[in-house]
């Protein structure tokens, strides 16, 4: 098993069954190129400025290529988006959980499991997002797939299914008012040799709840835990750093273009954490309601305070002595704004803005696109500026 720290067995056993498919693959590319050598009378096929004008430069465009990438399964769409941007073109990254469908629900149909054994590496965000990542991470010792737990390392909020006594929510405001000086540095540098293994080289001294570090349980509830780092932008610098050393570690030949690739793109993680910092700083209001506790990490990050209508998981409704308790906090706060997610349906969130007269609005916890989403060509970094957009709008309401 390679479980982010890569064994030097299961490295070469994965390189050779790396080196085998493109070996394979260019067996393939010799026998056409041979084949088409051998008949000079063939008519040419006429040029469309298309790479598949041609037999041959087709089998080049798509078969070469194709075999030659790894082979990247991941868990959901915020582990595509970080992983995609590391590799580039050099794996072919697919996502296991399908549009539309709450990973919290999913669970990998046999197809899926034979997928992945075959795959080169799985990428998943771990602190018991996927309740069946473990189960393959265990099956995965003494075979060739290397798995990544892009949340190795990081200090996990000990969250709970329920979090609706308010009363003590302003000493957190207080808290990080008198915190909103401490220091940002968050070592902009990125030595590569400050390995993400370590996964301390980055901690944020600003946290406002238990943390444990990430051995977690892996059942389907969290077990307990909070797995949401992704929508914390420093957090997810740190994931993609994770990602990008496990398949630097992984795969040595590629390391450079890997190093690459993540410092681009860490270099708009870094001004979308800067962004979030400015717009968030001086809002009139500090707490927010939202009807999943998916955005425990962005709150402790940027000095709010999240009050979540359910717990962990977002089809979990609450009870009516929960719901009175929201009323209650939301008419004492004056909050103008209730939050909802996509993905789950919100008539929870409407029925709490039709009974204080708020409106609702999308808090995106990105753990899926939309077709809305696809269609308008948004990714992580276009939703997490949503987010922004609408915070800074209802904390200033």
């Amino acid at each position: 098993m390679l479980n982010f720290n890569t064994t030097a067995k299961s490295t070469s056993s994965a390189q050779s069954k790396f080196k085998i498919r493109h070996l394979a693959a260019l067996s393939l590319t010799a026998m056409l190129m041979i084949s088409g050598c051998g008949d000079n009378t063939a008519p040419k096929a006429a040029s469309t400025g298309s790479p598949s004008a041609s037999p041959s430069s087709a089998a080049d465009a798509s078969s070469v290529p194709a075999a030659d990438k790894l082979n990247i399964k991941v868990s959901f769409y915020p582990m595509y988006e970080f992983t995609k941007s590391i590799t580039g073109d050099l794996a072919n990254v697919e996502v296991l959980v399908p549009p539309r469908v709450e990973p919290h629900d999913w669970e990998p149909t046999a197809k899926d499991m034979a997928d992945i054994s075959d795959a080169d590496v799985l990428v998943y965000n771990g602190a018991g997002m996927e309740g069946w990542a473990q189960q393959i991470v265990d099956g995965a010792a003494g075979s060739d797939l290397i798995t990544i737990e892009a949340s190795k390392g990081l200090q996990i909020i000990e969250g709970t299914e329920h979090e609706h006594e308010h009363e003590h929510e302003h000493s957190h405001e207080e808290e990080a008012a008198g915190e909103t000086d401490h220091d940002h540095n968050h070592d902009h540098e990125h030595h590569h040799d400050e390995s993400a293994t370590e996964g301390s080289a980055h901690e944020h001294s600003h946290n406002h709840s238990p943390v444990v570090e990430t051995d977690h349980t892996h059942d389907h509830d969290h077990g307990g835990l909070d797995p949401h780092v992704w929508l914390d932008p420093v957090m997810a610098i740190r994931e993609v750093r994770t990602i990008e050393a496990a398949l630097s570690a992984a795969f040595p030949a590629n390391a450079d273009a890997f190093a690459n690739n993540s410092d681009a793109y860490i270099a708009k993680l870094e001004k979308l954490d800067q962004d979030f910092r400015a717009g968030l700083q001086n809002t009139k209001r500090k707490d927010f309601i939202t009807q999943h506790a998916a955005f425990g990490y962005l709150a402790q990050q940027y000095g709010l305070t999240q009050v979540p209508i359910a717990g962990l998981s977002p089809e979990q409704e609450p009870s009516a002595a929960q719901m009175a308790k929201i009323v209650e906090f939301a008419k004492a706060n004056k909050v103008t704004t209730i939050f909802f997610e996509t993905l789950v349906s919100s008539s929870v969130a409407d029925t709490i803005a039709q009974e204080i007269g708020a409106k609702t609005a999308v808090l995106n916890p990105i753990e899926g696109l939309t077709d809305e989403d696809v269609k308008n060509n948004l990714d992580y970094l276009g939703l997490m500026r949503q987010n922004l957009e609408a915070l800074v709008q209802a904390l200033n309401d």
